[in-house]
């Protein structure tokens, strides 16, 4: 009797559950205006999480000096491994290139206090460099295809060029939920039948989740990248997620946390020179 009871309780919480969040669903559900194709939905949805993300100022965005720690994961499994890092990043406009440099700190030591640099990674627009006190090397080939391939996948390049293309097509794709969240995804496609998909959420805008997928030219079959987007939080009319979670095909394969942002401090373009700035051992 007990554990019938028990049964038929916990079939009424799940019932009430599910009950919440079709709620919940339809009533941060956005009103399809009449005659609205979905082309011109999926367009407005990507309008509003524009605006979410901070209009102008995001899209507009020159600089960014980012503070935080990343973990590493092999099929879900965390390895261990968490670094810290300090990037600085130059966006791309037309007349400049996108420059990324991140530091990798670690502890000096008892004696000494304080983080030193043991590892720089520099991105150039079309290359990816190591440099440590033995000199500058090009990083391995998979991580600079890897590397740039989630670039020209990013919100930022989506938002910049994808959408502003003659032949592209967005399409809304209906709605569904992340983290019993309800989210509209709107899917954008380019040139070579390339596409991006980003699941926004109903009520603040922002965009949860952006995926893609690429032929693996190895086994002859496709590959699906995401990013899970966590924590937003507003600096200097910027947008910025303070927690990302990287997956590949479905297993989880990085997390990174945000400490401390900043956005458009002026940089020096020696930071992104990599025959100038070499670590010292």
């Amino acid at each position: 009797m007990k554990s019938l009871l028990v049964g038929v309780l916990w079939l009424g919480s799940v019932g009430l559950a599910c009950a919440q969040t079709a709620q919940e669903m339809q009533s941060a559900a956005p009103e399809t205006k009449p005659g609205e194709s979905e082309e011109q939905h999926g367009r407005r949805l990507l309008d509003e999480m524009l605006q979410a993300l901070g209009g102008d100022a995001w899209l507009h965005k020159q600089t960014s000096v980012i503070e935080g720690q990343t973990a590493s994961f092999f099929r879900g499994t965390p390895t261990g491994s968490v670094v810290r890092f300090v990037q600085y990043r130059q966006y791309a406009s037309p007349t400049q290139p996108e420059l990324t440099r991140v530091e990798f700190l670690s502890v000096r030591g008892v004696i000494v206090p304080g983080m030193k640099k043991d590892v720089i990674h520099l991105w150039t627009k079309d290359q990816g460099y190591e440099m440590t006190f033995k000199g500058t090397t090009t990083l391995p080939e998979k991580q600079v295809q890897d590397y740039f391939r989630r670039q020209e996948h990013s919100l930022e390049e989506v938002m910049r060029t994808w959408v502003k293309q003659p032949d592209v097509v967005i399409l809304y794709s209906g709605t569904s939920t992340r983290d019993r969240r309800p989210v509209d995804k709107v899917t954008i496609l380019g040139a070579n039948n390339d596409s991006v998909t980003i699941e926004i959420e109903q009520g603040t805008h922002l965009p949860l989740q952006r995926s893609f997928q690429w032929r693996n030219e190895q086994f002859k079959d496709y590959d699906i990248d995401e990013e899970v987007y966590g924590d937003w939080r507003t600096y200097q009319g910027i947008a910025t997620p303070m927690n990302m979670t990287n997956y590949h095909d479905g297993d989880m394969a990085a997390q990174t946390f945000y400490t401390k942002v900043r956005f458009n401090d002026p940089l020096s373009p020696v930071l992104f020179d990599k025959d100038k700035v070499v670590p010292k051992k």
